[in-house]
């Protein structure tokens, strides 16, 4: 029975509404964070039809229930949800289960990573820092010619100019000679090149993926879950990790106009076994191949101890937020966040300023010229928080900084991909390792004050306060919409 016009209207104006409530009640269910839970709520019942569609396309997060069913019968994942409830057992492992290195001053902020992840702190580790593109790229093309095993290769970017063919090639070539060769691509992050590396990658016989691609047929919706993480890893041995994407602009000596600077890391030692394993994770998590495992590498060389952190929106815990917060808590002289966009929680507000008030000397290294202005703006209207408690806020020169470090005392560097900001720590994959070494903080406070430091210029409140009105209007404006950035 066909119904009049008038209730086929009314039919479906509840079909709206239901729609709209229904999206803004799984908002508040299901985030974790009140502003983005407000804004999804907003958008839902503030723009009938559009805004549940926009937050089914942009705000579920599909990720967890799939990620989950990989890793159900994970011993470890059970342990940990067993041990939640009780915090003296918690203790009482985190005593026996990760010790501190020997003669470290670290040995809570030790216990309270390995508590978070789950993950043992490795010994032996031999790590080397690259700087750009013109040290990067050739270690990690030596690497490739020299694997007899298997390469395996994640990144977010990978474009096909010159250093990218290179990579192509180093590739190819390993395939070609029966190394047991996969590239993991993001599928937004493959965008930026043309022609695809994939096509090219594919056309040489090389296995490659797309993680979460966007697509109509069928759909694929998680655009806003990207795998952000950098992750080269040869034999099982020798990995390479950091915030550096595979293309020209990292060559930092280039002439070229989008010329960036960022530094990555030569891994070597039994931390690289559980780089790998965060790859074979991903690769999994795609196509559903099983890749074998390699033997890991008892006994390193090196002097450094590492932990492979993995953090995601698959996870329970905000691992990487846990653990910057723990680090800075326990920071007793100097502590440096470097990173190119800068949009941190009101947790890790707070426990900058605590830091600072306690009278440890807190830096923050960002880039004067931004590749994403808005990111800037952003930033700038909470700085003043930290600048009335006497928190450092440096300015790089151009080109473009897009290294990423975190450094505490003269112990602790924590090195990977992660940003600090919402998308980095709710949205994207991450992979950073943390390192206890005096030998590597040495090095990397050295390139800090020699690189990032240089040709620096350090902000002030009074700089903030003449902003033009405009300007400060709009930087909240950008700033309230930082959830989403």
């Amino acid at each position: 029975m066909l119904l009049p016009g008038g209730g086929v209207a009314a039919a479906l104006a509840v079909a709206v509404i239901a729609t709209s409530v229904s999206a803004a009640l799984h908002a508040l269910l299901s985030k974790r964070e009140p502003r983005a839970a407000l804004g999804w709520i907003a958008i839902s019942l503030g723009l009938p039809l559009a805004g549940p569609l926009l937050y089914f396309v942009f705000g579920i997060n599909r990720i967890r229930t799939r990620a989950r069913r990989l890793t159900a019968e994970d011993p470890d994942r059970v342990k940990h949800r067993e041990g939640i409830g009780a915090p003296d057992a918690l203790a009482q492992r985190a005593e026996t289960a990760f010790p501190p290195p020997p003669g470290s001053k670290l040995g809570s902020l030790v216990r309270l990573s390995g508590l978070i992840t789950e993950q043992p702190l490795r010994s032996g580790q031999r790590i080397e820092i690259l700087r750009n593109g013109e040290e990067a790229f050739p270690a990690m093309l030596e690497a490739i010619a020299a694997a007899s095993e298997s390469v395996y290769l994640a990144t977010y970017i990978f474009e096909s100019n010159k250093s990218g063919r290179a990579f192509v090639e180093a590739l190819s070539a390993a395939h070609a000679r029966g190394v047991r060769t996969r590239v993991l691509l993001d599928g937004i992050g493959e965008l930026y090149g043309w022609p695809r590396v994939r096509r090219l990658l594919a056309r040489a016989g090389v296995p490659v993926q797309r993680f979460l691609p966007p697509r109509i047929l069928p759909p694929q919706f998680n655009i806003n879950l990207r795998n952000h993480r950098k992750i080269l890893v040869v034999d099982g041995t020798v990995a390479f990790t950091g915030g550096m994407n595979i293309g020209d602009r990292n060559l930092a000596l280039d002439d070229g106009t989008r010329r960036t600077e960022d530094v990555h890391f030569r891994l070597e030692g039994p931390v690289a076994h559980d780089i790998e394993s965060a790859f074979r994770a991903d690769w999994e998590f795609v196509c559903g191949e099983v890749l074998p495992f390699t033997d890991i590498v008892e006994e390193g060389t090196g002097a450094a101890h590492a932990r492979a952190i993995l953090d995601g929106p698959n996870e329970d815990v905000d691992k990487l937020e846990g653990i910057l917060i723990g680090a800075l808590g326990i920071a007793r002289q100097r502590a440096v966040i470097v990173t190119p966009y800068f949009l941190p929680s009101r947790e890790h507000l707070a426990a900058l300023k605590s830091a600072s008030l306690r009278g440890v000397e807190i830096t923050i290294i960002l880039p004067e010229k931004n590749n994403l202005p808005y990111v800037h703006w952003a930033s700038r209207n909470i700085l003043w928080e930290l600048l009335h408690w006497d928190v450092r806020v440096i300015y790089q020169a151009p080109p473009f900084a897009h290294t990423k470090l975190f450094l505490v005392d003269d112990e602790y560097v924590q090195i990977g991909s992660a940003n600090i900001d919402p998308r980095s720590l709710r949205l994207n994959f991450e992979l950073s390792v943390e390192v206890y070494d005096r030998a590597l903080a040495a090095e990397v406070w050295r390139y800090v004050e020699a690189e990032c430091l240089a040709d620096s210029r350090e902000v002030s409140l009074t700089e903030l306060d003449a902003r033009p009105i405009w300007q400060q209007v709009r930087d909240a404006a950008c700033w309230l919409a930082s959830p989403y950035l």
